[in-house]
């Protein structure tokens, strides 16, 4: 792996360019990719369920990265990231902080959708010092309301992608109306449009794991989210199946002076189905 990057040299612009590099820490050779003008705070991904590096929206991911540098990783055990993934959600969160200090950061900004933003809060918790900023978007608190029945929406959700030759995401992410059906078209996509250095893709016995680690997350105590004193925004679609919508509302509740955004008619990728519109609020918030 290369850092010896000018600190005022842009690594790349499109996240479909961005170089694949990786980074040994903890006995973990963590892969990752990043793009954008070096300096200032980095905005660092922390991303889904049963994802790698290749599952990030460039709409989302390269407006954000045309003012900042964005680092999008994958954790242990996931894609091209060695070692085995944890079944905890705070073990999670403690090897993205391993990740995140091998790089030399003192301080990040954090962008996370869905078990990210579970590994976001619980990183935050721990250390609360690392992060400036936080985006929380499709995710929900520890012991919250239904997060516990995800594995059983995942695995019919993949049933029926199968079936119908789709991909999960088209049914896991977005309504089956016409709408939620051609958002999630777009969306898949999208995903596909880096063509050269592509992810390993993320295996069975990992996508378990992370779903234990989610239910453990929903059955869990609440956290005391009153301690999050960061700047935070929160976003979801008005019907996620995945980790219900009233859940977003229940983290803008208890997160002081957070700002909360709702997609209307859009499920868990509602960020994804209107980042036309939420991609310059993400960057505002970031700017701010």
């Amino acid at each position: 792996m290369d850092r010896n990057i000018p600190s005022n040299e842009t690594i790349a612009t499109r996240y479909k360019d961005a170089p694949a590099r990786t980074i040994t820490a903890g006995g973990v050779s963590y892969a990752y990719r990043e793009l954008g003008p070096r300096g200032g705070v980095p905005v660092v991904f922390f991303v889904h369920l049963a994802a790698n590096l290749d599952n990030w929206d460039p709409r989302i991911i390269d407006p954000i990265a045309k003012g900042h540098h964005v680092i999008a990783f994958d954790n242990r055990g996931l894609g091209a990231s060695s070692g085995k993934v944890p079944d905890s959600v705070e073990a999670m969160a403690e090897d993205a902080a391993t990740f995140i200090r091998a790089l030399g950061l003192e301080k990040i900004d954090i962008f996370s959708f869905s078990l990210g933003g579970m590994v976001a809060q619980a990183l935050v918790a721990k250390y609360p010092g690392l992060v400036r900023k936080l985006i929380l978007t499709g995710t929900g608190p520890a012991g919250g309301k239904d997060i516990d029945k995800v594995r059983g929406i995942t695995y019919f959700d993949i049933l029926r992608a199968t079936l119908t030759g789709s991909d999960p995401k088209e049914f896991l992410f977005f309504n089956r109306n016409a709408i939620g059906k051609s958002a999630g078209r777009a969306f898949v996509g999208r995903l596909k449009e880096r063509t050269v250095n592509r992810d390993v893709p993320v295996r069975i016995k990992a996508l378990q794991t992370q779903l234990r680690a989610i239910e453990k997350w929903g059955r869990s105590a609440p956290a005391d989210l009153s301690r999050i004193t960061q700047p935070t925004l929160i976003a979801n679609g008005d019907n996620d199946r995945m980790v219900p919508s009233v859940l977003s509302t229940d983290l803008h509740r208890r997160i002081k002076g957070s700002e909360l955004v709702i997609y209307p008619d859009s499920g868990h990728g509602g960020i994804f189905q209107f980042h036309e519109k939420f991609a310059p609020v993400a960057v505002a918030f970031l700017d701010r």
